[in-house]
């Protein structure tokens, strides 16, 4: 919870207030993820730097809160994540990889370009604010 504090606390005025404690969690929240999907964490002298979430259904992979501290972000953490969340949903057989994100997450955005993944063009509503579905085929 505290690494997706840090790491979204810069867009919590570009977010509303139900889609920010959707993002960064609450102690319910957390536990629902931790049963529901694949939870990765990257950890540097015991401390949370990174984490990414995944879940599978059919043949396609959805991910879900990739976070990385501000003081870890463009020292590779969130590829290694990346790469630890795209091999577990490989090794299900499936076929494609989703994510979606939010309009002010710009630099996101860029780095899943660079990883690969598209837009798909469909836009959904994410409490009260539009997310756009990225999508990276295997």
């Amino acid at each position: 919870m505290a690494c997706l504090a840090a790491a979204f606390a810069p867009y919590c005025n570009s977010y509303t207030p139900a889609a920010f404690t959707d993002t960064v969690l609450d102690s319910r929240l957390v536990q629902h993820r931790l049963r529901e999907l694949s939870v990765f964490v990257a950890v540097s002298e015991g401390n949370v730097v990174g984490t990414l979430a995944c879940a599978v259904s059919g043949e396609e992979g959805h991910l879900r809160g990739m976070a990385v501290l501000p003081d870890w972000q463009g020292s590779g953490v969130a590829s290694a994540l990346l790469q630890a969340a795209e091999a577990e949903i490989r090794n299900q057989r499936c076929k494609r990889v989703t994510l979606d994100t939010t309009e002010p997450l710009a630099r996101a955005m860029r780095f899943y370009a660079r990883h690969g993944f598209t837009r798909s063009g469909r836009v959904s509503d994410f409490f009260g604010m539009p997310t756009h579905e990225w999508v990276k085929f295997f």
